[in-house]
């Protein structure tokens, strides 16, 4: 009896293995990038072994002393569905996983922009039946420091589905199906009103000091929150009021006061989406990024978003440790908010191009000059496709519209040189160009005549005897018609009208 009793309680002091667990990325329905060795990783008990088996492959590996685990499946071609098998001290299966083409979709309202609003949406949902397209949306998530997991699942492209897809990234996704003929993953990770600081690691910050007021700024705002909160708790309580008798009076409501800047988990907080929503996702292979995002950064700081942004892409691409992957974005759309230059926000935008492996698509023709929330966001997928397919994939294809080569001078007049001239150019509606004007060495700006000759433009004003600089489309909301016979609209240019991008040998130095 003692000998039984001493076996069982040395048996019930035995650790028990723990089950092997998987983050939300790796779950039913998931989109693996092809051509690229494939990372699989999850948690189970120290030392454990782990056997992932896929498609013919099997592949082991080993939990270290904390109890993480990773192994790695020989890259794979486009197809399926496949199911894969996870198997330690259990065993998970992942049912159809299909193999083809990853990308993330980030920024802020117009990428989160849901696709039930947008122009032809009755028509897109119900049409909206393609398994080979898959969405994984991220759930809101903003924390001090970097996280392992997210909240999320996959998604497949269903009637029932769609509206919630970000509009952008569907008819993106749509197009590069249509046009590459593989399955299409998108791991929509974006949140209304949000500035890029948000979405950038604490060290980049940290070490920039280009960078340090935006730590400057908020520490500030966390030090006056106990007098910011008390009155959103006076403003929450009155609403409340308020609220419930509209109800009762069958009308909408106001909308709710929000928390006050500088609360925790505010989704200002400099590096807080970043380390909630993008970090997670890094263990994930992809082919590259979508950006739709710069209005929250349009304001005092737009000057300094090319700093910002630019050292944000770099971030994104040592995370992910994939090299210098695509990196694709929309320059903001046309609109006319008060007090805001949007025409300093879209130069730097273009100016971050000096990155290699970057691409821009232009919005500027499809906004509405009172709402920052333009409803056509097929046009503006299709042009994300049309740079995916370009700086992604290599098609030789026209991809862009005209973007300033140089400036030269002759004869009271300015010529214009263009890349990406494509066919030819033209205007957008047939009629005479519009948006161009020119400055003498006073700097003062008059409307000017232009002209289009072979593939430049030539301005000239009769208010500027000898102009030395030009610029185009430079207004919130610009009147302007240029475009390739392709008809993508030209690119903005700066008052000074003399900035080219150099030929991309390489990124910028970091924090240079």
């Amino acid at each position: 009896m003692k000998r039984f009793l001493f076996v069982c309680l040395f048996a019930g002091a035995l650790p028990v293995a723990a089950e092997i667990k998987l983050p939300a990325l790796i779950s039913d329905n998931m989109v693996l990038q092809q051509a690229m060795p494939v990372r699989i990783w999850g948690s189970g008990a120290a030392g454990e072994a782990v056997t992932v088996s896929m498609n013919g492959q099997a592949a082991k590996g080993k939990a270290d002393s904390h109890g993480n685990w990773e192994v790695f499946l020989s890259p794979m071609r486009a197809g399926g569905p496949f199911d894969m098998s996870i198997a330690g001290a259990n065993t998970l299966s992942v049912k159809n996983v299909l193999i083809g083409e990853v990308w993330v979709a980030s920024g802020q309202s117009n990428m989160a922009f849901a696709l039930r609003a947008a122009t032809g949406a009755d028509q897109e949902i119900a049409a909206a039946a393609n398994p080979q397209i898959r969405f994984f949306q991220v759930k809101t998530t903003s924390v001090p420091r970097p996280v392992e997991d997210v909240i999320g699942t996959w998604k497949l492209t269903t009637p029932e589905n769609a509206p919630g897809f970000s509009a952008v990234a569907y008819f993106f996704a749509k197009d590069l199906h249509a046009a590459r003929g593989v399955p299409v993953g998108i791991l929509q990770s974006a949140v209304g009103g949000t500035p890029a600081q948000a979405w950038t690691t604490h060290e980049t910050l940290v070490h920039n000091p280009m960078l340090t007021p935006y730590l400057d700024s908020w520490a500030k705002l966390v030090e006056a929150l106990p007098a910011a909160n008390e009155k959103y708790q006076r403003d929450l309580a009155k609403w409340k009021i308020a609220a419930a008798k509209a109800r009762a009076e069958k009308k909408t409501p106001t909308a709710q006061p929000r928390a006050p800047a500088g609360s925790p988990g505010h989704v200002h907080t400099p590096s807080g989406l970043y380390n909630g929503m993008i970090a997670p996702l890094t263990p994930y292979g992809i082919r590259g990024a979508l950006w739709y995002q710069g209005e929250a950064n349009a304001g005092s700081d737009a000057e300094l978003y090319r700093t910002l942004f630019a050292e944000m892409i770099l971030d994104w691409r040592r995370a992910w440790g994939q090299g210098q992957f695509p990196f694709l974005w929309v320059q903001l759309a046309g609109y006319d908010p008060p007090g805001r230059n949007w025409g300093v926000i879209r130069d730097s935008q273009t100016r971050t191009l000096e990155l290699r492996n970057t691409g821009q698509a232009l919005a500027i023709d499809v906004g509405e000059p009172h709402d920052i929330h333009p409803k056509d966001k097929q046009t503006v997928g299709k042009r994300l496709a049309l740079v995916a397919r370009s700086a992604a994939y290599g098609e030789n294809i026209v991809a862009s519209g005209p973007q300033l080569r140089m400036v030269t001078e002759e004869n009271g007049a300015m010529r214009i040189w263009f890349d990406y001239v494509g066919s030819g150019l033209a205007t957008r509606d047939g009629a005479s160009l519009t948006g161009f004007r020119v400055a003498g060495s006073d700097g003062r700006f008059f409307k000017a005549e232009a002209k289009i000759d072979g593939n430049t433009v030539v301005v000239s004003s009769s208010m500027v005897g000898d102009p030395s600089a030009v610029r185009y489309a430079w207004e919130n909301f610009p009147a302007a018609n240029l475009v390739n016979k392709e008809g993508l609209p030209a690119v903005l240019l700066s008052p000074k009208a003399v900035w080219r991008p150099p030929c991309r040998s390489g990124d910028l130095p970091h924090h240079g």
